[in-house]
């Protein structure tokens, strides 16, 4: 059942690629490419069109034009791109550099006359999320045993980006409110451990990642006006934890299914910049009467996100293969941030790989996704505070969608 290289999913394009669908998750962190056979290289790009948009709540805190409760699609378009080196030094001692951004967000939300999430009276702006993230992974992998191989790493990771609040939903405080986080570089691990039987084209490893501790410089600004609620200092961020398993295996002749599953721990992760987070400790003694004075975070997530994805690839002549897949994400909590206003997704892909000759191929794929419905929430909802969850439900998002396709090379020598 030994099978010349087949398509591996659709080529990076895994429910773990639209971060709409989980928190800031983008390009799911695979370390497949370290288990290819000999010495191999890849590069590949995707690209995710999502259209996200949904109806606000309709209240005279939140909305200046009633005749207008749509907020717009504020799911912007936005592109990743992955790199892969893996060199065989000994028939037991293997060597890779993995290159790829794990997590990200591109959101903005259009101007329109209900003033909810954007402003038409002074700055003609909307609210808008740009986090860029980028890893880059040195694994080194010895094999102790026929067919099993024990590696990890380490993994150096830079971090940035802003966040700007436009509207009604953010209340005379904030908005206008802007943050700007400058680029950050701190250094996390991996380890992990596979096993291959090549007869029957079988792979599994289960791979480990740390979570990874920044502190970022952040300008905090409203309306161009520096925000001095308290003294400067760092904003300490953590991009999380997670435990990729993979497996794949011949099950009839030219034929492999494949599985991933991942977990990533955002049940941990927060953002809460210096003057955001003094001046929300303000406001919540103040609509606590004094109850509760710990404040609330720029964005945050209630639950860890789970994604499975099953698939079958199927090679039909020594240069031409082809695969589908389905996918599931849970999603990380309904209510969730109006930052990021979905709940998971079920996905559905399909792609092909041209192989002109043994030594490269060529491969295209293309995926749609059903993202989640979810009630949105300006960060308050879960505070202690009597009353507070009706006034923090501020829309309903339903009936959205994202469209993901990519391409991917490859070269063995």
């Amino acid at each position: 059942m030994k099978l010349s290289p087949l398509v591996i999913g659709i080529f990076g394009i895994s429910s773990c690629s639209l971060l709409h669908a989980s928190a800031l998750d983008q390009s799911g962190q695979s370390i497949l490419p370290f288990l290819e056979t000999g010495h191999y290289a890849e590069v590949s790009i995707a690209n995710v069109d999502p259209d996200i948009s949904g109806k606000i709540r309709n209240r005279p805190d939140l909305v200046s034009d009633v005749t207008n409760l749509n907020t717009g699609n504020m799911g912007n378009s936005f592109q990743y791109y992955n790199a892969a080196l893996k060199l065989q030094l000994t028939e037991d001692v293997s060597f890779g550099i993995l290159y790829d951004q794990p997590f990200g967000a591109d959101i903005h939300y259009p101007l329109q006359s209900n003033n909810t999430f954007s402003d038409n009276e002074f700055s003609q702006q909307g609210t808008s999320v740009n986090v860029d993230t980028h890893n880059i992974s040195m694994l080194l992998g010895i094999s102790p045993f026929t067919n099993f191989q024990l590696y990890g790493g380490a993994v150096y990771q830079s971090v940035e980006g802003d966040v700007s609040l436009r509207g009604n939903a953010y209340g005379p405080l904030f908005n206008g409110y802007d943050a700007k986080f400058k680029e950050d570089h701190a250094v996390g691990w991996l380890t992990g451990l596979s096993y291959q039987k090549p007869e029957i084209a079988l792979k599994a490893a289960i791979t480990y990642r740390s979570k990874i501790d920044h502190k970022l410089q952040v300008t905090e600004t409203v309306f161009g006006e520096p925000l001095e609620a308290t003294l400067p200092q760092k904003t300490k961020i953590s991009t999380p934890q997670s435990v990729n398993l993979d497996i794949q295996t011949g099950i009839a002749s030219n034929t492999l299914a494949y599985a991933n599953l991942r977990w990533v721990n955002w049940k941990e992760f927060k953002i809460r910049p210096t003057q955001f987070g003094a001046l929300t400790e303000y406001i919540s003694s103040i609509i606590s009467d004094g109850t509760y004075v710990d404040g609330f975070d720029l964005d945050s997530y209630q639950h860890d996100q789970w994604t499975t994805t099953l698939g079958i690839g199927h090679q039909f002549t020594p240069k031409w293969s082809a695969s589908t897949e389905v996918s599931w994400d849970s999603g990380t909590g309904d209510p969730a941030s109006n930052l990021n206003p979905t709940k998971g997704s079920w996905g559905l892909g399909f792609g092909a790989q041209f192989n002109p000759t043994p030594h490269y191929f060529i491969a295209g794929g293309i995926k749609y996704f059903w993202l989640g419905d979810v009630v949105a929430e300006d960060g308050t909802y879960h505070l202690p505070i009597s009353g507070i969850q009706s006034t923090a439900e501020q829309a309903d998002f339903k009936n959205n969608s994202a469209i993901a396709y990519g391409l991917k090379m490859g070269y063995r020598f």
